[in-house]
């Protein structure tokens, strides 16, 4: 079965609050970190937009809003057993509509250099040189909207 089309998920709500394992799974432990309470209490302004299939969230990504033009692309995590299939281009694409709709124009995001032919796909540019964040090579990237 696949996901469900992408979908804001409501902060606290079942959803929300599994997605936090999600990001868990993929993105902080394997780097053998962990999230620190006032981290995720700072994330209730943000957007968390997810995928669920069934009653499982299997994608998810954060949208913080930086000023009336900006946004930051932030913790996309996919579900291991269902990276390579699309859908993670699939959230990417709901989230810049979604920003389109908000009146933003720009999305910028720290990706991983290891995610940087994922998102030099989807047309996002890079801006400036590598540098570390978590322990690990990151390129900040944009996308005009």
């Amino acid at each position: 079965m696949m996901p469900s089309t992408p979908q804001i998920l409501e902060w606290g709500s079942k959803q929300q609050v599994q997605s936090i394992g999600l990001r868990y799974e993929v993105l902080r432990k394997p780097l053998g970190l962990f999230f620190a309470p006032d981290e995720l209490s700072e994330e209730v302004d943000q957007w968390h937009i997810g995928m669920i299939n069934g009653d499982r969230v299997v994608a998810v990504l954060l949208l913080k809003k930086m000023n009336d033009r900006i946004a930051k692309m932030r913790q996309v995590a996919v579900d291991e057993t269902l990276q390579g299939k699309g859908i993670g281009k699939e959230l990417v694409r709901f989230s810049e509509e979604f920003c389109r709709r908000q009146g933003l124009e720009l999305i910028e995001l720290h990706a991983r250099k290891t995610a940087v032919p994922f998102y030099l796909s989807l047309g996002y540019s890079l801006i400036g040189d590598e540098f570390e964040e978590v322990g690990i090579p990151h390129i900040k990237m944009a996308l005009q909207l």
